[in-house]
């Protein structure tokens, strides 16, 4: 059954509104809410698919939501001082344009859903953040708090939330515990097939480098790195678990879970990887979606020797920093001239990127991605950039936090290239994404020799542009630029 169909069904037996303990009076007086110090706030309000129907018909805009099955409202800047706005909010008033329409997340404020440190449990609590709470009878507090408990402990209530997991938010050390919800905790549990499972979060970023440590080389796959599998859990759940000192990462696609990466650890591969292998034949059943991607040469050998079957895809390509700072001779003539024409005819500003460019960024995709559209783009193409923009939108929001550096270009102001990569040793540095305004001859070229450049100084030997997706046009733009090697990538089965 379609999700909005469902969504809207449960929604028929919901209140129109939570109850609200913070009189109107006190929030058109207040300065703290829907504003936000920086555009990215892992604060902004998630709506559901029906909430961002509902927000668009009362005049949203369907920019404002990177992805209509789901997600967090992308801000806006302030226009009269500092700091970024959800788009509904009127500052002049201090009135939401669709308050009788607001998502439940706003309708909880300044109660608060949210996981433990542990991520384990669900937890209500009320955020100290909001003046009036800090002034508020404990004793109304809680009485608030049960209200709103009975009412999220409903069937409709806990499957809407099960739909959309991302409405309750990470562990906060300002949001005062007032209990927990052992009813809501189960019912999220129960979407694990097994109880051992973690999401994979932000948080989970040092640990995963941790596990990686050992496997990483200047040969290493793009694969290898945290922020190469996180930007997409907005699109595919990701779980991780440990068993035996082993990190083992899985991805859960609709057909069922895979592995995006090998087991990682001082067990035996040989042994892990039937581990890993049995897990999934549990949950999969004989499904033909168990395997194991993105395998490198050493590890499939070995593998390959106990008795799994290895199938080659189109693997990294790795280029030498230097040559591609230079863009020195005859073979690499063309990009040259590209990047010289540049240089002579536009003034390109190159900058780091800063969270105020989140808005320029989306703007430039959007644009980008229509011109792709009007191209010879057939519907898998058109899925791929919807996609695409939703981890886009991730890479924006939390680059910092999952270790990614970014730079976008300027002509006149307007932000016309974005590129974000990140090291994936100390000597190689891996370029995830980049974006160009494509109505601007040589700007890509230009953006990329200049990345290179800076990851040069900033010690790389190695560049990795990561695969080709099998596109025939990427495949021979990347050729073009001669890589020292191209690196085999294995996906691993059972026999």
């Amino acid at each position: 059954m379609d999700r909005l169909i469902v969504e809207s069904e449960l929604s028929a037996t919901l209140p129109k509104t939570l109850p609200q303990l913070v009189p109107s009076s006190a929030c058109f007086r207040c300065d703290v809410c829907c504003r936000f110090p920086e555009a990215d706030s892992f604060l902004r309000p998630y709506f559901t698919q029906q909430e961002i129907a509902a927000a668009v018909a009362q005049g949203v805009t369907t920019a404002s939501f990177p992805s209509a099955a789901g997600s967090q409202i992308n801000l806006v800047q302030n226009p009269m001082g500092e700091g970024y706005l959800c788009p509904a909010f009127d500052p002049a008033t201090n009135h939401c344009g669709i308050y009788e329409a607001r998502p439940v997340d706003c309708q909880l404020y300044p109660l608060a859903l949210m996981w433990d440190a542990a991520q384990e449990r669900v937890l209500l609590g009320w955020d100290a953040k909001c003046p009036f709470m800090r002034d508020a009878v404990p004793s109304t507090i809680a009485a608030h708090a049960e209200r709103v408990t009975s009412l999220l402990a409903a069937d409709p209530m806990i499957e809407t939330i099960a739909a959309n997991p991302r409405l309750i938010g990470r562990f906060q050390d300002d949001v005062v515990v007032l209990k927990e919800l052992p009813t809501l905790t189960a019912r999220l549990t129960a979407l694990r097939v097994d109880a051992r499972l973690r999401p994979l979060t932000g948080a989970d970023a040092p640990r995963f480098a941790r596990a990686l440590a050992h496997v990483l080389s200047p040969e290493a796959l793009a694969a290898y790195a945290f922020a190469y599998h996180y930007i997409w859990t907005s699109l595919l759940p990701y779980w991780w678990m440990e068993s035996h000192d082993t990190f083992f990462l899985f991805a859960q696609s609709p057909d069922g879970f895979f592995m995006p990466l090998l087991p990682l650890g001082s067990e035996p591969l040989s042994q892990s990887a039937g581990e890993a292998f049995e897990l999934m034949r549990q949950w999969n059943g004989p499904s033909p979606v168990s395997r194991i991607e993105n395998v490198m040469e050493p590890q499939k050998q070995e593998l390959e020797r106990v008795g799994f079957r290895c199938t080659q895809k189109g693997g990294d390509y790795l280029y030498k920093a230097d040559a591609l700072a230079a863009l020195a001779g005859d073979r690499y003539k063309s990009q040259r001239a590209l990047c010289n024409r540049v240089e002579r005819e536009q003034i390109v500003v190159i900058e780091p990127y800063c969270a105020s460019d989140h808005v320029g960024c989306l703007a430039l995709y959007d644009r980008w991605a229509t011109r792709k559209q009007g191209g010879n783009l057939d519907s898998m193409g058109r899925f791929l950039l919807e996609d695409a923009k939703v981890a886009h939108g991730r890479v924006f929001a939390e680059h910092d936090r999952v270790g990614l550096s970014g730079t976008v270009a300027r002509l006149h102001g307007e932000i016309v290239a974005y590129t974000f990569g990140y090291w994936l040793t100390p000597q190689t540095f891996c370029v995830l994404l980049e974006v160009a305004d494509r109505s601007i001859s040589g700007l890509a070229q230009f953006l990329f020799r200049e990345t290179c450049r800076a990851a040069m100084k900033r010690g790389a030997r190695y560049i990795n542009a990561m695969d080709d997706a099998d596109l025939a046009g990427l495949r021979e733009a990347k050729l073009a630029y001669r890589p020292t090697a191209v690196l085999d990538n294995w996906v691993v089965m059972r026999r």
